[in-house]
């Protein structure tokens, strides 16, 4: 046996066992993690909820997030539990069947009265019985229900939170179904502006202070706090500041109830109307993990999509409103030639295949955005290769902020690399094919999803190619300098993938179908290459993808499928 067959056959050593406790939810018996992950990632004591949890019973909560430190200022959580009772020699006291007796969380001098715990925050220990669906916890949480309904104003018609508003479902599941209160109630601040992408309706707020350790300890700015006392406490900025840095909206998302609403989305549609599509953010190369919300091919907003490797379940606020270019009137729509005035796809395809076919070889450049997808610059990269043609992409750089928001602005920039469309370092060829258009060497300029003008070839440069084959979205000088235009897509109108800053390959997928005669940049290219080159890529996008992660060594040696990235992405060596 060889040394790295030898190599290949050693088995891994096995993962350390995990420790668990025996406890019993609702009287079945669960095994649970003694530990689990807190917000930050370190293991702490396994809690009530999350033992409930993993048993699959429901245990409504407001202030209580995976994400964010406990609180235990809602009690929503609270729970009847039961504990083995102790002897006076510290030993379990048995019962006739030999089995543990158990002392239930009731007070013994008034019987009936439960005294629970919060589930949120009370580890659980061996032996231990909890009772989500009890009579006595049922009681717990009718109560805390009707504290928080005491003062809340009856405004779900009108409320942009209803029917993603844990305040109203929890009413209906476990509320009482009358209000016992008769007296005037508490009226607070309404449509108070917090910040300026935030609106507050005080009067809906239930204290949870979710929004208030966002800030603070993911964030990183403690802005918010309560102000007032009793009933009168309220949400408020710190004197002389408003709530105003790059994650915001994420209290948008968090709030369990609709005190905190979003100025871009308030009253612009209703939820329950909203089509939701997985997809990625485009805005850098961290590549959050997004939900696009959708109706009648206008996109209403976006919102982060849990993806622990990626970006947990937040976003900034600069992506997360970064979408309304989709929908621009000055979208090109149309397809043309200024040459033959061609203004059919196949017509135009066809006549820049004839161009590219009787290019020199050498005499052509491509400039490809590493905002095109994975599969588009293949393609590119396919045709330029046949052609001889240098290539690159353009360099987009911001800064970052150590959290989500990456200095590299182009969300594919490793899926330029992986391709080949550019080097290690983007942009050090432009410099080369402006000197080649300027020499008469370089006659023909493909040009994607970039305005070239501003990057390097200036007008007067762009002015002495012969043949300019443009694909963008939206008009610039490069777009009106070019014989042949072919309109593209929006990510959000086709699918694709992208290759984040850490290699990660992810998908995203349609959400709305693209405007006019804009086509999929990867579906005319697949005809293109075909034409220019007699090579059959395979019928669709997932044979197009799979043929690429055949090419491709990056995505061969990681063994991906487009029905195997998932919704969460694929990991690569890069």
């Amino acid at each position: 046996m060889s040394t790295a067959t030898a190599a290949n056959t050693e088995t891994k050593p096995p993962a350390p066992a995990v420790e668990t406790v025996r406890v019993k939810v609702d009287g079945r018996v669960v095994d649970v993690p003694r530990t689990l992950p807190d917000w930050q990632g370190k293991p702490q004591p396994t809690t009530m909820l999350q033992a409930c949890a993993i048993a699959g019973a429901e245990v409504p909560h407001y202030c209580y997030h995976p994400k964010l430190p406990i609180a235990g200022n809602c009690r929503m959580c609270l729970v009847e539990f039961g504990t083995p009772m102790m002897g006076p020699d510290r030993k379990p006291v048995l019962s006739e069947d030999g089995s543990p007796k158990i002392a239930r969380s009731v007070l013994p001098y008034e019987p009936g009265t439960p005294r629970g715990a919060i589930a949120c925050a009370t580890p659980i220990s061996p032996g231990m019985e909890i009772y989500p669906s009890s009579p006595a916890t049922k009681q717990m949480r009718e109560a805390v229900l009707e504290s928080l309904l005491i003062n809340h104003p009856l405004d779900c018609p009108i409320c942009d939170q209803a029917g993603e508003c844990k305040l109203q479902e929890y009413s209906v599941e476990h509320g009482q179904a009358e209000s016992r209160f008769a007296e005037v109630k508490v009226h607070k601040p309404k449509q108070v502006d917090l910040g300026p992408r935030i609106m507050l309706d005080d009067e809906r707020c239930v204290l949870c202070t979710r929004c208030i350790r966002f800030s603070r300890d993911v964030a990183q700015d403690d802005a918010l706090g309560i102000v007032n006392r009793g009933s009168h406490n309220s949400i408020a900025a710190f004197p002389g500041r408003q709530f105003d840095n790059n994650y915001t909206l994420n209290t948008v998302d968090i709030c369990p109830v609709g005190a905190l609403t979003s100025k871009d989305f308030r009253f612009r549609m209703r939820v329950w109307f909203l089509k939701e599509t997985r997809s990625v953010c485009a805005s850098c190369a961290t590549g959050c993990n997004i939900l696009i919300s959708s109706r009648e091919e206008s996109v209403y907003r976006y919102e982060p999509r849990q993806n622990d490797a990626v970006n947990a379940c937040w976003m900034c606020d600069s992506g997360r409103l970064n979408y309304k270019w989709i929908g621009r009137e000055d979208r090109l729509l149309n397809v043309r030639s200024s040459r033959s005035g061609a203004r059919a796809w196949a017509a135009v395809v066809a006549e820049i295949a004839e161009t590219l076919r009787s290019a020199p070889q050498g005499s052509v450049a491509v400039i490809a955005s590493a905002r095109q997808s994975t599969e588009e610059l293949y393609l590119l990269k396919k045709l330029a290769a046949h052609l001889g043609a240098l290539t690159d992409s353009v360099e987009r750089l911001g800064e970052g902020d150590g959290f989500l928001v990456n200095a590299d602005r182009n969300p594919n920039t490793n899926g330029a690399r992986m391709t080949g469309i550019c080097f290690t370092e983007v942009g050090i060829q432009i410099p080369k094919i402006a000197q080649g258009i300027r020499s008469g060497r370089i006659h023909t300029l493909i040009v994607f999803g970039e305005d070239v003008t501003r990057h390097g070839i200036d007008s007067e440069t762009l002015s002495k190619v012969s043949t300019l084959i443009v694909s963008d979205i939206l008009p610039n000088e490069t777009t009106r300098r070019a014989h042949f235009l072919l309109p593209g897509c929006a990510y959000a109108e086709k699918r694709g993938t992208f290759v984040n800053a850490k290699g990660r390959l992810q998908r995203f997928l349609k959400a709305v179908e693209p405007r006019g005669e804009a086509r999929p940049e990867w579906e005319f290219l697949q005809e293109l290459v075909h034409q220019v080159t007699g090579e059959n890529l395979g019928p669709g996008f997932e044979a197009l993808f799979n043929r690429m992660a055949k090419d491709v060594p990056a995505l061969a040696s990681a063994g991906v499928e487009w029905g195997k990235v998932g919704d969460l992405g694929a990991p690569l060596t890069l």
